[in-house]
């Protein structure tokens, strides 16, 4: 998809809302990233639509807090949301959330893979330039170590859950960076700060996400497990994805969004098609409410 095509989807594309209270009532849904934006206005259509319990985890608590409070006065529901503490740029961090999550919760019927970063100066997590470690790394960790409790759900309390990632069309703008590694190891490749194009390295990261994402629903087969693994592309939408970027980033990308950008609501619209989409979805990307690959 190229970038005119995003920007013209965000335009004229007419989104349905495709959860309800038939759909979620009873069900346990986990969001991370859940503070603001996307993840923040999917949760608010979850618990809106009578889900049993929606966990948001967040680096800061405190906004998870504020974040909570939001939902709960916008749709009149106490009880339902949790704010779980989760920060993808640390392996501690990562291993205590599943941990967690593995002697907490007793279902989890689709977990949402929302949180990322946009940077375009360097920075360093875990030995990693922090985007790659952030957007790809220890999202498919993540991924890892939440796979046997939607495998262990599917095989004892029914129904199909899914683990639905947020990606982006811009990857596949990204394939001529990828390419210009050429056979060393990829991830050495763009932890090495000398030519990095920093510019493009949210696009790169996805792309990079994207394979490994297509690479864990081939090792993962649905008919196997049980979950439906698939990767939403939710177009270009106001959120505050890129607030760690240059000013002159910001005034650019600011000026698309004025003109092309969907809402945050908008834009959670399509991850709500990755929640109720069929097996048909299985390792494909989504686009627009509709399976695009």
């Amino acid at each position: 998809m190229s970038l005119p095509q995003i920007l013209a989807e965000g335009v004229f594309a007419k989104l349905p809302v495709l959860v309800n209270a038939d759909i979620c009532s009873d069900k346990t849904y986990i969001i991370t990233g859940g503070n603001h934006g996307l993840g923040l206005e999917t949760a608010r259509h979850l618990v809106r639509s009578s889900a049993a319990r929606v966990i948001l985890t967040v680096r800061n608590m405190k906004a998870g807090e504020a974040a909570k409070a939001d939902i709960e006065r916008s749709t009149g529901r106490k009880g339902t949301i949790e704010v779980w503490h989760l920060d993808l740029a640390s392996y501690d961090s990562i291993k205590a959330f599943a941990n967690r999550m593995s002697s907490q919760v007793e279902r989890i019927d689709a977990f949402i893979s929302n949180a990322g970063i946009q940077m375009d100066r360097w920075e360093t997590a875990e030995g990693m330039e922090l985007s790659m470690q952030v957007n790809v790394i220890s999202t498919m960790l993540l991924s890892a170590l939440i796979m046997p409790k939607l495998v262990e759900n599917a095989k004892k309390v029914g129904g199909e859950p899914k683990l639905v990632f947020v990606g982006s069309a811009l990857g596949f703008m990204a394939k001529e960076d990828l390419a210009k590694c050429g056979n060393v190891d990829v991830f050495a490749a763009l932890n090495n700060p000398k030519g990095a194009n920093l510019d493009q390295r949210y696009a790169l990261t996805k792309l990079v996400q994207h394979y490994a994402i297509r690479e864990l629903a081939a090792l993962c087969p649905v008919e196997r497990t049980g979950v439906t693994i698939n990767v939403i592309a939710p177009g270009l939408c106001s959120t505050g994805l890129g607030h760690d970027t240059s000013t002159k980033t910001r005034a650019m990308v600011g000026v698309l969004r004025a003109a092309f950008a969907r809402t945050a609501e908008q834009g959670s619209r399509t991850i709500l098609h990755g929640v109720v989409a069929e097996r048909d979805s299985h390792g494909k990307m989504l686009s627009g409410c509709k399976i695009k690959e």
